[in-house]
């Protein structure tokens, strides 16, 4: 058994509080990808080349990549704080050092790319792209 003591709880609410910055900036993307993509739209007049709808796919694609990194990191300090809680209160140490990726632990990249929440937001977002140049075009 696990004894949590003042340092354990510091060190655990350490963690926590890197994990809520990673999802808070994923959050922050997710609304950012959304904002650019409407704003290319909102640049974009029905007499534009059919080229420059490829546009829009940029900033999904990119900030598909850049999302996926951090909640690949997510995981990982997700695994630290698994391990964390595994401790006695004299191993704390104090380390943030994320472990290596795991496909056990889900904390691989490719894992991250095409987990569940980025596939559904980022291929929503791209066949919502779709459907407005092909409404534009009309």
């Amino acid at each position: 058994m696990t004894e949590y003591s003042e340092l354990k709880i510091h060190y655990l609410d350490m963690i926590q509080d890197v994990i809520k910055r990673m999802e808070n900036n994923s959050f922050v993307l997710k609304g950012w990808a959304v904002t650019l993509i409407a704003g290319v739209f909102a640049l974009i007049s029905k007499d534009a080349k059919i080229s420059y709808f490829i546009i829009p796919y940029m900033p999904v694609l990119l900030f598909w990549i850049l999302d996926s990194y951090y909640l690949q990191l997510e995981r990982k300090y997700r695994a630290l704080y698994k391990a964390a809680i595994k401790k006695n209160s004299s191993e704390i140490d104090f380390n943030l050092d994320v472990p290596k990726s795991s496909w056990e632990d889900k904390t691989t990249y490719l894992q991250s790319l095409i987990s569940k929440t980025e596939i559904i937001f980022y291929l929503s977002s791209g066949l919502l792209a779709a459907i407005v140049i092909i409404i534009l075009k009309k």
